[in-house]
């Protein structure tokens, strides 16, 4: 099926309407030393809106506040027609034991300064970015409706947080008549599948629209890496000077991973098209997946990435794909499938699935 950037799809189980890529802001800025320049930034903003995107994710740290205010300098003369997708959870000031994690204070802090940095008084969707461990689901949700109430978020989402924990959020808030969530961003890609165990099966029965992060690997399964590459991964620990650095701190840059941008290069060949645009049409082809995240640095690399939107996997292709890619489920969902099980379950009886 052929896409566009103004084929819109809605948001979970919302109404919101959004572009089937996102575009990605963690490169805007070069705070970090490998981000795209202001210039170059406009540009790919540009070219996405242009062509009916209307889906931005940002974060209160992403090149250190540069991402959110490139976003609201460029959004400033279109803002109302664009879905602007912020996070918080990354602590911001050193030493001070409030300024990062799930809780209250600084959700509300983070949301105040974001608003700032984007020129903009209210945020479309608001995410909490990682999962802290020590925060009580109850004080995030109700944190998280307040904020809805007073008209400074319109929807809320979860990035990077156990299933469960997701599950028993949405069910808490749909009992108490809180905001429900809308969104789930989860890493994910040919190369990291683990999500499909339970995350991407949980957002679905639960409403929430699946937003890939790093779709691309970090870049490996652009084909940009090589063996070469594995042993050669930067500064200290925790500090990403370049992309390499950052896709060997994400665990994206591997044996197993390289292996797989292998068959992706090999398939784009079959097919006359970039690695680039097969990695994103897999993690496309899935229907609870809402949007992935496009993260490019320059206009070049985005309008590869662009050409996704057009592309249909043939069956062989995706048949290499799986295979190269394949992951283990792991119990209960391998012993579930197992015909020694679905035999005792269902002896001969065959039921179609209910369709959701």
């Amino acid at each position: 099926m052929t896409r566009s950037l103004d084929t819109y799809r809605l948001l979970g189980r919302s109404g919101l309407r959004v572009s089937p890529l996102a575009l990605g802001t963690m490169t805007f800025g070069s705070d970090w030393g490998w981000g795209a320049s202001r210039d170059e930034a406009r540009r790919i903003f540009d070219t996405y809106v242009d062509r009916g995107g209307n889906f931005i994710d940002s974060a209160n740290v992403y090149t250190n506040g540069s991402a959110e205010r490139l976003v609201g300098e460029f959004a400033r003369d279109r803002r109302d027609g664009l879905v602007l997708a912020t996070k918080y959870t990354m602590t911001t000031r050193a030493g001070d034991p409030n300024a990062g994690g799930n809780h209250r204070k600084s959700m509300v802090g983070a949301v105040e300064d974001s608003l700032r940095r984007l020129g903009t008084d209210y945020i479309d969707l608001l995410y909490l970015h990682a999962w802290d461990s020590t925060t009580p689901v109850e004080e995030v949700l109700r944190a998280m409706d307040d904020l809805v109430r007073a008209g400074k978020v319109l929807y809320v989402g979860i990035s990077d947080t156990p299933a469960w924990q997701v599950a028993r959020m949405q069910a808490i808030a749909d009992l108490r008549g809180w905001s429900p969530l809308a969104a789930l961003q989860i890493e994910y890609s040919l190369i990291e599948r683990t999500v499909e165990r339970e995350l991407i099966p949980m957002a679905g029965e639960m409403g929430l629209g699946v937003i890939p992060w790093s779709p691309l690997g970090s870049g490996v399964l652009t084909g940009k890496y090589s063996r070469a590459d594995l042993g050669d991964q930067g500064g200290p620990a925790g500090v990403a000077d370049t992309r390499k650095d950052v896709a060997a701190g994400n665990g994206s840059l591997t044996e197993r991973a390289l292996g797989i941008a292998e068959v992706v290069t090999k398939v784009a060949g079959d097919l006359g098209v970039t690695p680039s645009q097969v990695a994103l049409a897999w993690t496309m082809r899935d229907p609870r997946v809402t949007a992935p995240i496009i993260g490019a640095r320059t206009l070049d690399q985005f309008e590869d990435n662009l050409g996704a939107l057009g592309l249909t996997l043939p069956d062989a292709a995706l048949a290499d794909l799986e295979a190269a890619s394949a992951i283990e489920l792991g119990f209960p969902h391998d012993f579930l499938n197992r015909p020694m099980t679905r035999g005792v379950m269902y002896g001969g009886l065959r039921i179609e699935p209910a369709l959701r």
